[in-house]
């Protein structure tokens, strides 16, 4: 996650953690405390200090703590105040939406870059997300 996040700007963002299913790989315990918010500075120390699995992801990115709520549908995505949104589903399916398109270029060059297979920009055609919640 920290490699997919390290390009991104997430500080000064409040990050709902949705229901989940990630572990520390040291002591096996829940690497993000679930159904929670943090700011931008703690996610970053969680993803970039210790080694971790991850099962189940649901991240979403609002630009103050006021503005969060939850997130399920791309419409609701799209009306509310929500920037960004990353679901991890069964350890290896990643799906992300932003509402600015550098960082979904800047993302799909970089997963090109990197290798990742089966790379595609999810578009009102192609989008077979019925939901945005990952667990």
């Amino acid at each position: 996650m920290f490699e997919i996040l390290n390009d991104i700007e997430i500080n000064g963002l409040t990050w709902r953690i949705g229901g989940g299913e990630s572990y520390i790989k040291e002591n096996g315990e829940p690497l993000f405390p679930s159904l929670c918010t943090v700011n931008g500075e703690t996610l970053h120390e969680i993803i970039s200090n210790e080694e971790y699995y991850l099962i189940f992801v649901d991240l979403k990115a609002f630009p103050n703590k006021l503005d969060v709520k939850e997130i399920s549908t791309y419409q609701e995505f799209v009306k509310s105040e929500c920037q960004f949104v990353l679901l991890l589903i069964d350890s290896s399916y990643v799906t992300i939406y932003s509402k600015d398109q550098n960082i979904i270029q800047q993302l799909f060059s970089k997963g090109v870059s990197a290798g990742y297979e089966n790379i595609e920009y999810i578009t009102d055609e192609n989008d077979r997300n019925k939901t945005l919640i990952a667990f």
